[in-house]
This record gives C-alpha cells, sequence and structure tokens, in this order.
C-alpha cells in the first residue's frame, strides 16, 4: 500500500475537458501522471464514486469550498480521484461547480487505485472494485502525508485536515 515518502505509481488519469486550449482537446483527454505533478504541490482525494452520497453532499463540496485557502497555503492542483470514466467525472464536475478548483480525475479501470493499495471492494453492492476514500498531498510526486479512511467513514481525509497539512508543510 502506498505510504508516505513514496513516489506515485506511474500511470495515467483522465479528465473531461469541457474548454479547448492549453494543448487539450474538447471531451476526454489523458495525462501521465508523472508528468502532471512534476515539479508541482498537489492535493489529491480519492472517493468510492461519483454521484454516491458522502462524495456528493460533503467530500467534493469541502474541497470546492477550501479551493482558495488550498491554493493560498501552497497547493497548485487539487484534484478528485474516482473509478469512475471521464464523462461520469465531467457531468459529476458540472453538478459539484469544481470548474477552475478541482480537476475532477477519472480512473475508469482501477489502474491508479489499483497500483497504489488503496482500493475497496464493493462488489456485493453492484459497484465492483473502487477507490478507497483518502486524501493525500503530493509534491513533485512524492507522497507528503496521506490520510486514509476506514471503510464506510469520512473522518480525516477532508479538505479541512488537508488544509491544515498543507499549511503545516509550507510553515
Amino acid at each position: 500500500m502506498l505510504k508516505v515518502g513514496d513516489t506515485l505509481p506511474a500511470g495515467t488519469l483522465s479528465e473531461f475537458i469541457e474548454v479547448e486550449g492549453d494543448g487539450c482537446s474538447l471531451g476526454p483527454n489523458t495525462f501521465a501522471i508523472e508528468k502532471l505533478t512534476a515539479g508541482k504541490t498537489i492535493a489529491i482525494f480519492a472517493l468510492p464514486g461519483a454521484f454516491t452520497p458522502t462524495c456528493s453532499a460533503k467530500h467534493v463540496p469541502g474541497y470546492v469550498a477550501q479551493a482558495d485557502a488550498l491554493k493560498a497555503a501552497g497547493v497548485d492542483e487539487i484534484w478528485c480521484l474516482s473509478v469512475n470514466d471521464a464523462f461520469v467525472m465531467g457531468a459529476w464536475g458540472r453538478d459539484q461547480k469544481t470548474a477552475g478548483k478541482v480537476r475532477m480525475m477519472a480512473d475508469g479501470s482501477a489502474d491508479f487505485a489499483k497500483a497504489t493499495g488503496l482500493t475497496l471492494d464493493l462488489t456485493a453492492r453492484g459497484m465492483g472494485l473502487r477507490s478507497g476514500r483518502y486524501s493525500m498531498l503530493v509534491v513533485d510526486g512524492v507522497v507528503k502525508s496521506l490520510n486514509v479512511e476506514a471503510p464506510g467513514k469520512f473522518e480525516v481525509s477532508d479538505a479541512n485536515t488537508l488544509l491544515a497539512q498543507a499549511k503545516a508543510l509550507n510553515a
């Protein structure tokens, strides 16, 4: 399982791009994780699924509300990761009003979740293998803090916890 001090696993994530620009076409675009994180501080939070109750009512809204504070604390980008396709993540981002605040990154085949070991098996609930719920601060591809939730919990991966860690990291 991924831990503090580890480098993020190589691979790709997808994002639905609403506005063409910066070399990105409209629709799903795939990005290499190592290129996206190079030289940046990234706040990443992952969750089991788009449009699910806790994820939609608490997790994403907390990061949208704290986006400016996280950026003021030295965070370059905020990513929401989920085992969903880029179309679903794009629609969820529109619903949650994440534009310009949180990048909605799709791990459609759970490759990143499996590579980190931070998975949650929801097969019994008809959802298959998903990402567990967690948050982390990543600096230049290296995990500086990691907050992993117990199954069914939402206590340590919230935006306020990661904001405090970002402030401490840059103090």
